[in-house]
């Protein structure tokens, strides 16, 4: 039997994958991926070489932030002559992510530099720890 230990939600937002779902991993041709909760923001980044920044597709659905590729490889594209064989290379992938209530929507930005893309979800100004507040006392 597999006990899990029990986190508070916060944490288990962006832990969960399709296996939790169906019973087993199926993200094995996804690309590995670190999140980090800081003060201000949270920080997503993907693991994606030899892919270029056009490749992805970072969007907001609903309650979900789904990030995406596509990339169609062709061998000899610029070979003269007929074909005799001619193999097309799709790498594709599609991660969902659950968003907090926390995240400001309006405030997601992307950048893809050296392989990794590095997704920024800015928190909501409430939702930022406050510093330690020193109280008078009478």
């Amino acid at each position: 039997m597999y006990l899990r230990r029990i986190k508070p939600f916060r944490y288990e937002i962006f832990n969960r994958t399709i296996g939790d779902s169906v019973g087993s991993d199926h993200t094995l041709n996804q690309p590995a991926l670190n999140v980090v909760e800081l003060n201000e923001h949270y920080e997503i980044s993907l693991a994606a070489p030899g892919l270029e920044k056009e490749n992805f597709s970072v969007k907001v659905e609903k309650d979900y932030l789904i990030v995406s590729s596509e990339k169609i490889n062709s061998n000899n594209d610029n070979e003269k002559g007929k074909y005799t064989r001619r193999e097309f290379n799709y790498e594709t992938f599609s991660r969902r992510f659950y968003l907090p209530k926390t995240v400001n929507r309006e405030e997601i930005s992307a950048e893809y530099t050296n392989g990794i893309l590095v997704i920024t979800l800015n928190k909501k100004e409430e939702a930022k720890e406050k510093e330690a507040m020193q109280i008078a006392i009478s």
